[in-house]
């Protein structure tokens, strides 16, 4: 029975003080929503004897099939302790890596966390990231202990052994976060000492000076004596902390309580003379207390009542714990029963952690300084740089204030797809005495109707019985004007969007007029009056960021239903109305436009896995659009998108997100059969240093080996050695030598974890171009600093010839961002530095953005199978004209002018020695108006020459500059295909928990798939081995099911991505040497995977593919066999 009202958590709403925002953090089957279903039979939701079974916050279908949490869902539960009510409002996340945006979604909304940890498998990938991420949002997390019951039932664990077990876990918990911690304080204690301004200094932290303090205040390690840890079966029900146990033995000790609370936990036993607790029990063979008091007395239960099933027994321990057990319980014949009912009175679950999560958990007025200025303030972005009426919204954040004049501020993490049906003002109630009664007056005014309406003479003429017709609608009760129907009546959509958001100051109201405010905000133009607020987010323009909406609903998150709420005060999670076309996925509102939009979200895995999707039927692709915005509205990690060919492709985290994203697009979403094709899984090319051994391991001694592919080029005029190539425009008239260069591994690396900050230096830099506002703020400085010391170390590492190439960057790429760089080794041109973001000393030569956009499309697109390039450098060597008045190039090729126009023209002028020898536009034209000034001013060809400066004012955009381009591009491409060409796939990281039974089956199934093995560690006290191996991502799919039908389903991996690796394997190989003819044949029989999945890229792209149509065909094959 429900022992919570709507009414009852509308009151205790308003008092912030009393409110826990918590969410449930764990590895994927550590028994989160076994646990929170603990908590919900707490409230009479559900059925104590249905918690873990019913499984009540997976909503879902495939999650209740699967047996996973595919999504973050809340609830609010009452909670009494000491004579006060508190309300906790709980959110379940998914534990499953592909779900790992759902956390994020969660984690950001909630000011403390339960992390559980199955202490048989201890500590696995996903509890590394969740704790990550709850250290990232600076939330507060409480550690619960689950699975207990395994130690006992199926590891057969004494309490002593299970005592150890536990020690170790926890040291595992607590090495997690205090790495995250020192990483930390080293980042804030560098950034602190590096170059800072006076007034920088003066605002920032000093975090070197007690450092330990810190420690020690905000408790970021787990301690059972600290109050932070629960020990639980969630499944049995039961749970405890080591004040619970202080309080009953100190009555029967007479120990006091807080002596007890410091040594229940650690090398403490007690003296059975002198009745005190003495240290040093492991060293004195003794009990430790936390074994004799506690694991012991559990243990007893569990051995009465499941191993041995003694009645006599269990009655004995129900009478001494002064239990009150139905006799039903104690007669069932399933011993699983009688022990929940045991356990679930004696040790409830549900009040061990509602408990903790009480007195440990901050309430949302403990909110601290550092999470609102890191919430407010993105990266690059000081907090004192926004305005004064921006920076006092701190206080009214701080306060959590619930005033009518406090603005309104709130964070929407992600958009909730709910049918509609289910909304509250849609679904069937129970209906009062009053309408039952109205109903049953008129269903019998009807029927009496009816019967005198039968009585009536039938008229026979047209117009009279037009008029009983009549009379008959109004008779049977039917206000229905047939002229008033409309035919063009549209049906509202199935599917609506409810807003999952926290609101942290002020009070939001049905009917409020409020402000969304886009990523891009910034409030400091709001003070000089630039901004326009549109009514939809289709009405803005390209720098405009806010849109207004009136508030049609809120909602109180009840698990699988939705309660109507009027207004809900500061500190609360719920649910908003009305937000669909002002919210893609996730948002910042606010009833004031000077506040900044929050930080994004992080997000812990990022989407890899393509498919590219159609319909059944061709004509249903308007379905599938409008059901691919509304996936991509509902999905916080799914990215939708339009390739050049035209298919619509989706992405996703793995291959579970891929198949829930295709049921929901089937079945709710687009409600049409799709055909997806199969998954687009992205490469990489790249080049090698020359290998000094080949296939079969011999080192090569003489000349590099010469594919079929360096061969072509052997006659080539443009290649004038390995990797360098010079080539010309079409027109004849510029040469370009390019180089290519593989990149150190270390500067790729740094350029990849770059990648944020790369956009912004290039925004920087073209604000610059453009005599945009360019001013930088010192912490973006710093960090750009500190980029590129650290890529000038990385090259210094790697010899002599990469000295002093930092400075000579001149782009990065692909998309400006890539890890590809393209160097300036022109001699003469002293371009402007990509890192001198505010001073532009030096110029740029024309058509420098021609060489930059050429490379950036050859990066983009590689010449093995245009899949995107990889730690490749590009170096300009040479950048030559040849003929001094270039601006009339464009007309000469456009139009082959006269030939002798043309000899007196061109004259061979190099201008790489020097940039002041190269002729400028303005040049040209003084030289022209002399010339006509001279001569005859109505000379037709004066005019004509007058022309040709006008016409190449926009020469960035002429014909010569698409040659440039053209040119360059032709360039890399070939100098990239001079060196070892070599493909990078990408890579998962896989760790799988399986017994030594099924090891073998494991490693099977792996190298079949070409992974390759890391750590096989057996884990202490068990039979388990945890296997960390590595896994092509494009060989991963249905890897999991095959490995639960080789292990019968013992075992289960977790994929996640890890990084890009080479393909050691030339794609154009071919056997040479005697002994790679002896081992692989003539014909090189043994398939060349690298080839493969380049054949396999260029068939999907539609590109040309060289292969044999039929193979071995020397020998006639029958299907008869001879007898």
């Amino acid at each position: 029975m429900r022992t919570t009202t709507a009414e009852k958590l509308v009151q205790l709403q308003r008092n912030p003080s009393n409110i826990r925002n918590i969410c449930i953090l764990a590895h994927v089957d550590h028994g989160k929503t076994t646990l929170a279903d603990a908590l919900v039979a707490s409230n009479g939701i559900i059925s104590q004897r249905m918690a873990g079974k019913l499984r009540y916050m997976d909503s879902r279908e495939d999650e209740q099939t699967r047996g996973i949490t595919m999504k973050s869902s809340a609830i609010s539960l009452a909670v009494q302790k000491d004579a006060q009510e508190y309300l906790v409002n709980l959110i379940d996340s998914p534990g499953h890596v592909d779900f790992s945006s759902e956390v994020s979604t969660a984690v950001r909304l909630c000011d403390g966390a339960v992390v559980v940890v199955d202490v048989v498998e201890g500590v696995c990938p996903q509890t590394h990231a969740v704790l990550r991420q709850a250290w990232l949002e600076n939330i507060k997390p409480i550690l619960v202990f689950n699975k207990l019951d395994r130690l006992i039932m199926e590891l057969k664990m004494d309490p002593l052994e299970a005592f150890f077990h536990l020690q170790v876990i926890l040291e595992q918990v607590n090495l997690v976060t205090n790495e995250l911690f020192t990483t930390e304080i080293m980042a804030k204690t560098s950034s602190a000492d590096g170059t800072e301004s006076e007034e920088s200094k003066a605002l920032s932290h000093d975090w070197t000076i007690q450092a330990d303090d810190e420690e020690e205040e905000r408790n970021i390690f787990f301690s059972p004596y600290q109050g932070n840890v629960v020990f639980a079966s969630a499944y049995d029900g039961w749970g405890f902390t080591i004040n619970h146990f202080a309080e009953i033995f100190s009555k029967k000790l007479g120990i006091k309580k807080e002596v007890l609370q410091k040594t229940l936990w650690g090398d403490f036993y007690l003296n059975s003379k002198t009745k005190r607790i003495m240290k040093g029990a492991q060293s004195k063979v003794k009990k430790p207390l936390f074994v004799q008091f506690i694991l012991e007395n559990i243990w007893a239960v569990y051995e009465s009542v499941s191993v041995k099933r003694d009645a006599e027994m269990t009655d004995k321990i129900v009478k001494s714990l002064d239990l009150k057990i139905s006799p039903r319980d104690m007669r069932h014949n399933d011993p699983r029963v009688k022990l929940q009912a045991i356990m679930g009175q004696w040790l409830s679950v549900s009040r061990a952690v509602l408990d903790v999560v009480v007195d440990e958990l901050p309430s949302p007025l403990e909110i601290s300084e550092d999470r609102v200025e890191k919430l407010m303030c993105s990266q690059g972005q000081s907090f004192l740089s926004f305005p004064k009426a921006t920076q006092e919204l701190k206080d009214a954040f701080v306060a959590c204030s619930t005033n009518d004049h406090s603005p309104v501020i709130l964070f929407v993490s992600k958009m909730f797809p709910v049918e509609r049906k289910m909304l509250p003002q849609f679904k069937q109630r129970p209906l009062s005495e009053a309408e039952i009664q109205q109903r049953r007056d008129k269903t019998t005014r009807r029927m009496s109707d009816k019967f005198s309406y039968c009585c009536i003479i039938i008229v026979t003429t047209s117009q009279e019985a037009a008029v009983l017709d009549e009379g008959a609608k109004s008779a049977n009760g039917i206000s229905v004007d047939i002229k008033t129907v409309s035919k063009d009546t549209t049906e509202e959509p199935p599917t609506v969007f409810v807003a999952f958001a926290r609101i942290y100051s002020g009070t939001v109201k049905k009917g409020q007029k409020l402000f969304v405010l886009g990523p891009k905000h910034d409030p400091s133009q709001v003070e000089e009056g630039t901004v326009r607020v549109g009514q939809s987010v289709v009405d803005l323009g390209a720098q405009e960021h806010i849109t207004a909406f009136n508030v049609s609903d809120l909602f109180l998150f009840m698990g699988r239903e939705l309660e109507h709420m009027e207004e809900i005060p500061a500190g609360n999670i719920l649910g908003i109305g009305g937000l669909e076309d002002h919210i893609l996925k996730s948002g910042t509102v606010s009833s004031t436009v000077m506040c900044p939009a929050f930080t994004d979200l992080y997000f812990d895995a990022s989407p890899i896995v393509r498919v590219a999707l159609e319909p059944k039927h061709a004509g249903e692709m308007g379905h599938l659009v409008r059901g691919l915005k509304l996936l991509n509205q509902a999905d916080p990690c799914v990215q939708v998108l339009v390739q050049e060919t035209g298919e619509h492709v989706i992405i996703t985290a793995g291959e579970v997100h891929l198949q829930r994203c295709l049921d929901d697009l089937r079945q709710r979403y687009a409600n049409i059969e799709l055909h997806a094709s199969s998954p687009i899984v992205p490469f990489r090319e790249t080049i090698i240093n020359p290998p000094k051994t080949d296939m079969v391991n011999e080192i090569i001694q003489d000349q590099p080996i010469k594919t079929a592919k360096t061969k072509e080029f052997e006659d080539d005029e443009e290649v004038i050695e390995t990797g360098l190539v010079e080539i010309y425009t079409a027109n004849q008239k510029c040469c370009i030598r390019i180089r290519a260069l593989p990149l150190p591994e270390a500067v790729t690396n740094l350029l990849e974890e770059n990648v944020n900050l790369l956009k912004t230096l290039h925004r920087f830099n073209r604000a610059k171009v453009y005599g945009q506002n360019s001013d930088v703020k010192d912490t973006v400085s710093e960090a750009l600093g500190h980029l590129k010391s650290s890529l000038s170390k990385a090259f210094a590492d790697e010899g002599k010839s990469w000295t002093d190439v930092v400075e000579k960057i001149w782009a990065f790429g692909p998309k400006r961002v890539g890890p590809n760089v393209l160097l300036n080794q022109v001699e003469g041109y002293d371009r402007p530095s990509v890192w001198d973001i505010q001073s532009s000393e030096g110029l740029f030569r024309d058509f420098d953005s021609s060489i930059v956009g050429g490379f950036q499309m050859a990066t983009l697109a590689g010449p093995l199978c245009e899949e995107p390039v990889r730690g490749v450098c590009f170096v300009i060597e040479k950048w030559e004209y040849i003929d001094m008045s270039y601006p009339r190039i464009a007309k000469l090729s456009e139009s082959d002018s006269d030939p002798k126009l043309v000899e007196e023209d061109i004259t061979s002028v190099e201008l790489s020695s020097s940039l002041e020898k190269s002729v400028t536009i303005e040049e040209v034209e003084k030289d022209v108006d002399e010339k006509c000034r001279d001569g005859d001013k109505d000379d037709d060809n004066c005019e004509e020459e007058k022309d040709i400066p006008n016409l190449q004012r926009r020469k960035e955009y002429g014909p010569f500059s698409g040659q440039i381009i053209s040119c360059v591009i032709a360039g890399c491409r070939k100098a990239f295909q001079t060196r070892p060409q070599r493909l990078m796939v990408a890579m998962y990281k896989c760790n799988i928990q399986a017994t030594s039974d099924v090891l073998g089956k494991l490693y099977a199934v792996l190298g079949k798939r070409n992974g390759s093995i890391l750590e096989g560690d057996m884990k202490e006290g068990s039979q388990t081995f945890n296997v960390v191996a590595t896994l092509p991502v494009i060989e991963s799919f249905g890897f999991a099911e095959s490995i639960r039908k080789k292990t019968s389903g013992l075992a289960s991996p977790q994929l996640v991505f890890s990084h890009w690796q080479v393909l050691d394997v030339d794609p154009f190989w071919v056997p040479t040497t005697e002994e790679e003819y002896l081992h692989f044949g003539e014909k090189a029989d043994s398939e060349n995977k690298a080839l493969q999945y380049v054949n396999a890229v260029r068939k999907r792209k539609g590109l040309k593919v060289d292969e044999k149509i039929v193979e071995h065909a020397e020998k006639q094959r029958t299907l008869t066999r001879n007898k």
